[in-house]
């Protein structure tokens, strides 16, 4: 008698968890962003790390949550947060990130370019695109047993530090980053004030820190509970609606930057969330705890996989992603997300 409303509560709270891990990236890319500009950090290395990461920090508090769930509990307590560690959930951590490469190629370079087409330059398809490719297939060898050990998790994160240090030495070719002088403009104004800015800065980045920890901790622990209740397995949760969820920051990322007709942010902050989400966030996971991944199925890593081979000619063949391009990927978003759900593995 009571269900409607215990699952209205978890639904709230899921609702809460959503909005922490939105603002949390948001306060998160503002702050390190503009403190990266000041320190004389390219807008490129901005675009193409700092943001990309911010933007992926949700995949990666909610993976470490579900995997392992002491990581955050424990220094959560050293601020006076309860966080219950809970049970783990190794699929919910695969799940999220296969989910989330999957909607952040579909849905969200879907998204941007039925609200405007979007020209791709030859950069991205010189190098971030066959990064992104690269590591796909890694990711996809590493899965075969179903298992990520620790030390495929640091080969990974490694990859990582290797992509941002080679970001960083192209960002001093002025051809490469002329491309990206246009981006984020009014912060690279507002990295030139002085030191109170600097301040508000690092007040946005510990409030944020703060928000991705608790939203994901609201995510992972409600999102369970109503799985529980429906009988819904962890990994159908966490490929539709954990991935969806912790897309938003790339989504909304992505309309603001079509209404603004920058291209080059939708395709940096897409592709090179992909990039972040395999090596950086399943890396890290994986390097603090392996993770064994039981109900994941070959067909979401298919999937995966197929998208990001597909996206190359895509955006290869007339180095743009045209509306009726955009409305195919976003059906193969939707068509995905309803399979998942239908099929309920």
């Amino acid at each position: 008698m009571f269900l409607p409303v215990e699952l209205l509560i978890h639904f709230l709270w899921l609702s809460g968890g959503f909005v922490l891990l939105y603002f949390g990236a948001e306060w998160l890319v503002k702050g390190a962003s503009e403190i990266a500009l000041r320190l004389g950090i390219s807008p490129l290395v901005v675009g193409l790390t700092v943001v990309a990461f911010g933007t992926s920090m949700p995949e990666l508090l909610v993976c470490l949550k579900a995997n392992s769930p002491e990581v955050l509990a424990v220094p959560a307590g050293w601020f006076g947060f309860n966080i219950d560690a809970g049970k783990t959930s190794p699929d919910m951590a695969l799940g999220n990130i296969v989910g989330s490469n999957i909607f952040n190629i579909a849905l969200i370079l879907g998204v941007a370019a039925v609200i405007r087409p979007v020209i791709i330059h030859m950069q991205l398809i010189r190098r971030e695109l066959p990064i992104l490719l690269g590591s796909s297939i890694v990711f996809l060898v590493m899965m075969s047993d179903k298992h990520l050990a620790r030390w495929e998790g640091v080969v990974l994160a490694v990859g990582i530090l290797i992509y941002i240090i080679d970001n960083v030495m192209l960002s001093r070719k002025a051809k490469y980053a002329k491309q990206f002088e246009e981006f984020e403009q009014e912060q690279i104004e507002q990295a030139k004030k002085g030191g109170l800015r600097v301040f508000f800065d690092i007040v946005l980045i510990l409030l944020g820190i703060v928000a991705l920890v608790l939203g994901a901790d609201w995510l992972v622990d409600h999102g369970e509970q109503v799985a529980t209740i429906f009988g819904v397995p962890d990994v159908v949760i966490s490929l539709t609606l954990f991935a969806l969820g912790t897309s938003l920051p790339e989504l909304a990322t992505v309309i603001v930057a079509a209404l603004k007709r920058q291209g080059d942010i939708i395709t940096g902050n897409a592709i090179g969330s992909c990039i972040f989400n395999i090596l950086a966030v399943i890396g890290v996971t994986a390097a603090v705890k392996p993770v064994c991944g039981k109900a994941i199925a070959w067909f979401d890593l298919g999937v995966m996989m197929a998208l990001t081979i597909i996206i190359v000619p895509l955006m290869w063949s007339s180095m743009k992603l045209n509306r009726k391009e955009g409305a195919v990927l976003i059906f193969v978003a939707f068509a995905y997300a309803t399979m998942v759900i239908v099929v309920q593995r």
